[in-house]
């Protein structure tokens, strides 16, 4: 019955928690956050959520304000009870959290790998009875433990799991963007009266602390315990916030105790981890025993019990009040008898921070303990308890060298976190006492320029790059570096590897040739942002380098130069005999692999970089590194577009827009989001075009267009084409066609669509300079498919026979299998030409192979355009024909699994590649089957081909 009093007037609330529980009962998955402010109910509906999750596993934790910089500690606690479950998880996952609990040893895996292994072993845990899972003060969660949890949070789906967030209110405290919130209020007038009167009070006072509390249940509660020990007590209106005032009220109680044992209160509140026996050994040489414990637990301000015995406050407020209220001579005895009662090695984070919590100066034992628990929290990938750790290693630290050592260390696992403010704040800072040291001032000038790239401040983060390249090889970054037009550029030598000559303003000194180019590198995908001039003086300064033949990165420097090439004698480098040449040398950063896969894109390699897309991508996978995965999908999504293989674009693209979402990457937000409006376009679908189109052009920066805006443009230009407006579709081609975004690659393979769209505005001329741009790169890049392209735009801007000898050389090059939709273009367009020309029986061949393609793919717009064609040859319509096959009914995240499972993965494994439970994929399974007309796993492969999977 207590509890339901304590639930006076939260019907609503608890309403809202059953729903929850029921779901989880039959499977569903689902997440809350409550917040409010201190006192207001969120522990009393966490308490009643227990108490009615009844047959529902059990998973309980509460943040420690104590714990806050030690990694993990939140999720260890939360999770202990399913640790039985870890010897089901994958290997990968299985290590990684046993890396982040000390349990193994760990090499700083992906974050999100964590957070996987956490979704995995939610799922092992809740069985098939169902879970639920509870953190309160979740504020106070170290930042390890709460991306864990909100990433898998985020994942559930069919696991039958239930988990709920109590938050303080607060900008900041638990930022939870885009998960459902529930906000506790106070309780209405007519139920905090209901709870007041569990203390008889006098009609004037009762009033009063009604007034007073403003419906806050610990207020109503608290309030009148004070008052009975002090009647004299006096509670000016409005003189203090509710929180603060009841920091008073609890702090008087604690006044009230013995000194002996306020001094034992005041060690428990400095490590309030509840470590009964290490709190004991601390205030033991402060003068106070185990015996001293019992009147802080008569006045009920403590409490102990678990299976360790843990002690613990009987509100978090009253923590606050006894450790904020006390000197600061008292404090910094207190710490300093914790750092030495904490002498295991088990305990060597919490010294140090109580060794720095003591300190009043510099401090090199502070520090150095301090540096050494950031290195072990790397190692488990707690990088923004290593970032606290280093940063006030920094502060404590005497020596100015080591200083700006330990806040680069400190800047750079600030960027980890994507705490973008803090790392660059951090790396300034660490920079300008770096001295002389130009690799070090290069490394922070990285950490600078990441953290401005991914806040989308590309000038400044392009800047940066150039600064800490030119730090090391002694080139002056301001210097001009040519003034070629890179449209034209002939580019007949291979300047990649340098030999010390050419031009003096990028001309290396002394430094690292290889750290100097993993810099330009980088610099070549911010400038791919900003515009064709800052990527050709920056490919200019790469090919000034003068690397080593030895180093994996020269051939990749060999490559990448001749991004911008149009012309020369001789043949394209080959991005298969590249990757040769890298392996024979060693590794390469997997940055620099990801950028030359775009540039193999752009140098029309798109097979070969589909290749390489799909073996990162399946590194990625297996390595559990949810967070890096959506930059190589990237690449893989405009093969599978640039193929004509929309279903499996669709596939990708959605997967890689959830993880980049989940991930916080807003970057790959607005790519993907574009991408998506692409297909949107290619179906007709100009509402989910709009939408999708919008949000890949949301969050441009000064100086810069938005990551999506290429894709945006092609997008909506060929929704217009499609649905006949070619005005408004050649007007954003045109956009396209001009800086700073001629040189993208959706902007180069754009071009014939704009070519379509001025011939059938009347415009042909509007056409000519893109088409002779076009035209030079075809040349340059030599692929058939490209010469195909080259011809159809020649087919429609030609003279009757120049047209249809355009058009049928195009149909001989295009490639019907692996490039569909280029072809059918081309051959609607010829016949078209065909029927004009009163050819209609030859047109008929060729609109019939074009509908096919059309139909088969949702190409909407263009199947009717290409069904109309027919009719007007004489034909009979048939009426539009289903595409897609049975797999069409599938959404995106069912064909993905059901193509996994057709080549004999398990549901784990499955679960693995995707970032997923494996019960969530058999649900998606369950609902695929009826769809399919298949009843069983086994029959899935026999459809395999039938499917296209």
């Amino acid at each position: 019955m207590s509890g339901l009093v304590e639930l006076c007037g939260r019907e609503a609330e608890a309403g809202a928690i059953a729903a929850l529980l029921a779901g989880a009962r039959r499977g569903e998955s689902a997440l809350l956050v409550l917040r409010g402010e201190p006192g207001i109910g969120k522990t009393a509906l966490l308490d009643h959520a227990v108490a009615a999750a009844g047959d529902l596993r059990l998973l309980r934790g509460t943040g420690v304000e104590s714990e806050a910089e030690l990694p993990f500690s939140g999720l260890e606690m939360v999770l202990r009870p399913a640790l039985g479950c870890l010897p089901a998880l994958r290997a990968p996952q299985r290590a990684a959290l046993e890396a982040a609990f000390g349990l193994g040893s760990g090499s700083g895996a992906d974050p999100m790998l964590v957070g996987l292994a956490v979704l995995s072993l939610l799922a092992e845990h809740a069985d098939k009875d169902g879970l639920l899972c509870v953190v309160d003060d979740a504020q106070w969660l170290d930042r390890a433990s709460r991306d864990a949890l909100l990433f898998a949070a985020r994942r559930l789906r069919a696991e039958g799991v239930v988990m709920l967030f109590a938050a303080r209110d607060g900008e900041g405290s638990f930022p939870a963007p885009g998960l459902p919130e529930l906000r506790v209020s106070g309780l209405r007038p007519e139920a905090a009266a209901a709870l007041l009167d569990r203390h008889p009070l006098p009609p004037a006072l009762r009033f009063r602390l009604l007034a007073e509390a403003q419906g806050n249940p610990l207020a109503l509660l608290e309030l009148p315990v004070a008052l009975g020990a002090e009647p004299t007590a006096a509670f000016a209106p409005g003189a203090l916030p509710m929180t603060s005032r009841l920091q008073l009220t609890f702090h008087g109680q604690v006044s009230r105790i013995p000194e002996a044992s306020q001094t034992l209160l005041l060690v428990a509140a400095a490590d309030d981890g509840g470590d009964l026996a290490a709190i004991l050994r601390a205030a033991a040489s402060l003068g106070a025993g185990v015996e001293d414990l019992l009147p802080a637990e008569r006045a009920g301000l403590i409490v102990r019990g678990g299976p360790e015995d843990a002690l613990r406050f009987r509100h978090p407020l009253i923590r606050a009040a006894v450790y904020q209220r006390a000197p600061l001579a008292h404090r910094l005895a207190v710490h300093r008898a914790l750092a030495a009662a904490l002498d295991g090695p088990e305990h060597a984070d919490r010294r140090a921070w109580h060794l720095a919590a003591a300190a009043t100066g510099p401090d090199e034992e502070a520090a150095t303990a301090l540096e050494h628990a950031a290195v072990r929290a790397r190692e488990r990938s707690g990088y923004e308890a290593a970032a606290a750790a280093c940063e006030r290693a920094a502060r404590l630290s005497a020596d100015p060298e080591a200083r700006a050592r330990r806040e680069a260390m400190a800047a750079e696992a600030a960027l980890e976190t994507g705490d973008l403010e803090r790392a660059g704040d951090l790396a300034r800072r660490a920079g300008a006492r770096a001295g002389g040291v130009p690799a070090v001032r290069a490394r922070l000038a990285q950490v600078q320029a990441l953290a401005e790239f991914w806040k989308g401040s590309y000038p400044a983060a392009h800047q940066r790059l150039l600064d800490g390249a030119a730090l090391i090889t002694g080139a002056d970054p301001a210097a001009p570096t040519g003034g070629a037009d890179p449209a034209v550029s002939t580019g007949g030598a291979d300047p990649a590897v340098s030999t010390g000559g050419g031009d003096p303003a990028v001309s290396t000194g002394g430094g690292d040739p290889a750290q100097a180019a993993e810099l330009l590198i980088q610099a070549l995908h911010t400038a791919w942002y900003l515009g064709e001039r800052q990527l050709a003086a920056t490919l200019d300064r790469l090919s000034a380098l003068p690397l080593a033949d030895t180093d994996p990165l020269a051939p990749i420097a060999r490559f990448l130069v001749h991004l911008l090439n149009t012309g020369g004698s001789q043949p394209p480098p080959s991005l298969g005999e590249t990757l040769d040449a890298v392996r024979r040398r060693g590794e390469a950063p997997d940055q620099a692999l990801m950028i030359l896969c775009g540039a193999a894109l752009a140098r029309g390699q798109d097979a070969d970089a589909y290749l390489l897309a799909n073996a990162l991508a399946a590194g990625h996978r297996a390595r559990g590194s949810a967070g890096r995965l959506p930059t190589v999908l990237f690449f893989t999504v405009e093969g599978e577009v640039f193929t004509g293989r929309h279903l499996d674009a669709l596939t990708t693209a959605t997967e890689a827009l959830g993880l980049a979402r989940d991930t916080g990457q807003q970057q790959w937000v607005s790519q993907f989001s574009s991408v998506l409006a692409y297909l949107d376009a290619a179906r007709g679908d100009e509402d989910a075009c709009g939408r999708h189109a919008e949000a890949g052009l949301a969050g441009a920066a000064a100086g810069a267009i938005s990551p999506g805006a290429p894709w945006a443009h092609w997008s909506l230009g060929l929704l217009d084409l499609g649905l006949g407006r070619a005005e408004a579709a050649l007007s954003r081609f045109e956009r396209l066609a001009r800086e700073p975004m001629r040189h993208h690659i959706c902007a180069t393979r754009s071009t014939p669509d704009l070519v379509e769209s001025a011939v059938r505005v009347g415009a042909p001329e509007r056409a000519a300079e893109p088409l002779a741009r076009f035209e030079r790169w075809a040349e340059s890049v030599r692929q058939p498919w490209a010469d195909a392209l080259v011809l159809r735009c020649r087919g429609l801007l030609g003279a009757d026979e120049q047209a249809e000898q355009s058009y049928a050389a195009a149909l001989k090059l295009h490639d019907q299998d692996s490039r569909p939709v280029e072809y059918a273009r081309t051959a609607l367009l010829y016949g078209e030409w065909l029927r004009r020309a009163r050819r209609k029986a030859e047109a008929r061949g060729l609109l019939n192979g074009a509908l096919e393609v059309f139909d088969r793919l949702g190409m909407a717009p263009w199947a009717e355009r290409a069904r109309g064609e027919l009719t007007a040859t004489g034909a009979q319509d048939q009426g539009a024909r289903a595409g897609g096959g049975a797999a069409a009914v599938l959404t995106p995240q069912e064909l993905q699994i059901v193509r996994l499972a057709a080549q004999g993965l398990s549901n784990r494994d499955i679960a693995a590649q995707l970032f997923l439970s494996h019960r969530t994929v058999g649900f998606h399974l369950y609902k695929a089957y009826p769809k399919l007309g298949v009843a069983s796993r086994g029959e899935l492969k026999d459809l395999a081909v039938t499917l296209g999977l």
